[in-house]
């Protein structure tokens, strides 16, 4: 049977991610340096790598930790009919993720190179991949491939475009959600001929 992390130990990686990723986001990923993060956490050095032994490992802690439920949806989503109601669901539950995900996904955003030399840029696009294909019918045209790709293009703008336009974070998500969900039932319906 395995044994339950220690609290104290978890909260300690909790706020070594937390650490690095406001100073990646605020210095950049490669002007932050391991001796940073431990001095701004107040620790050692050596108890610092007792977590984690380089940069790459943080982020990619950070980033498997809030990719867990988008993979999840991933792995429900695959079990559901292809319905607009299953579609839609998706949509709202990847919303709701990408919410919690803000913070890695502004640093992702401001350091894309980066993203793209480590692991993580590979299992992103894999992701988005993954959730195109339970959004889309199979055989869908191109217009409505791309109209599903564009819904959750538009969960994305939602959180980081938007973030400098005035008003309710909560309301922009909302906003965002409702246009992606009505390029989805745009594409899932049958083109009607004119």
């Amino acid at each position: 049977m395995a044994s339950t992390p220690q609290p104290r130990r978890s909260n300690t990686r909790q706020r070594i991610q937390d650490v690095a990723l406001e100073l990646f986001a605020e210095q950049g990923y490669e002007k932050t340096s391991l001796r940073e993060i431990a001095e701004k956490l107040d620790v050692t050095k050596a108890a610092l790598y007792y977590h984690f032994k380089t940069k790459e490992d943080i982020l990619v802690s950070i980033f498997e930790d809030l990719n867990r439920p988008v993979e999840e949806l991933i792995a429900w989503g695959e079990t559901q009919p292809r319905t607009l109601e299953t579609k839609t669901e998706i949509l709202r539950r990847y919303s709701d993720a990408l919410a919690h995900a803000a913070p890695l996904f502004r640093f992702m955003q401001e350091n894309q190179a980066t993203v793209r030399d480590l692991s993580i840029g590979d299992t992103i696009k894999h992701r988005v991949l993954g959730l195109v294909d339970l959004i889309k019918e199979p055989d869908a045209p191109l217009t409505d491939q791309v109209r599903c790709f564009s819904a959750l293009f538009t969960l994305h703008a939602g959180m980081l475009a938007l973030r400098d336009v005035e008003g309710d974070p909560e309301e922009k998500r909302k906003a965002a959600l409702e246009v992606a969900v009505e390029l989805v039932t745009r594409a899932h319906e049958p083109e009607t001929p004119r």
